[in-house]
């Protein structure tokens, strides 16, 4: 049988340099990258992506690709469906920030404690989802059985 290459999830990360939240979706990307998910997800350059990279758009085309944008204007899910593919999940931080009750999350260069927790809860998102899409069971999932057990 031949060795086939194992699926992987795509992560594409805005490059809001100039935004708090663009920050916050490159420390998570990164986090899932690094430590929370790193046999399962690869990165892909938006600016490489945006200039023709063809091994970045080919991957998006072909596999399920997550992108984390700052901000509404969402470049980066635009630019992957322009260039590519719809993406399969996007997510926006702001929107998650109102979700999770976040205030003031520091500067573009330097993210206070709010910034951090936030860039957790995206991080979480990003794993809930490349799990789903990988059709894996959370680690900390609770089997019903377990449940149902006296």
């Amino acid at each position: 049988m031949p060795d086939l290459p194992r699926k992987k999830v795509g992560l594409i990360s805005c490059s809001g340099e100039e935004l708090p939240e663009g920050t916050v979706t490159r420390r998570a990307v990164r986090e899932v990258l690094e430590t929370l998910r790193p046999d399962d997800t690869v990165t892909l350059c938006l600016p490489l992506f945006l200039a023709g990279g063809e091994g970045e758009r080919a991957f998006a085309r072909h596999y399920p690709t997550i992108s984390v944008d700052g901000c509404d204007k969402r470049c980066a899910a635009l630019a992957t469906e322009k260039y590519s593919a719809k993406p399969a999940v996007s997510i926006v931080v702001t929107g998650i920030a109102e979700g999770c009750g976040c205030g003031k999350i520091g500067t573009a260069r330097r993210l206070n404690a709010e910034g951090l927790r936030l860039a957790g809860e995206v991080a979480g998102k990003i794993v809930e989802e490349t799990d789903r899409l990988l059709k894996k069971k959370p680690k900390n999932a609770v089997r019903k059985t377990d449940r149902e057990r006296p």
